[in-house]
């Protein structure tokens, strides 16, 4: 039986498992956040969204996900 591998990820506190080697942008997308209104911070690096499709996650990354709310 051949053992599958999975990375342990955190997602806003929360513990996910995930493929290695994931990128950043599939795992946004599998979560479905929308971009245009998140900052994204990577092991407490806020990371350039242009970037997301090149960023590999590896076991024990945090990702944090701020979405942001207008108001006045």
């Amino acid at each position: 039986m051949k053992k599958i591998n999975k990375a342990k990820i955190k997602i806003n506190g929360k513990k996910c498992l995930i493929n290695p080697k994931m990128t950043l942008k599939k795992v946004i997308t599998r979560f479905k956040i929308p971009l245009d209104k998140v900052a994204i911070e990577l092991n407490e690096n806020i990371i350039d969204k242009k970037k997301l499709n090149k960023i590999k996650l590896n076991d024990k990354d945090k990702i944090e996900i701020v979405h942001f709310i207008g108001g006045g």
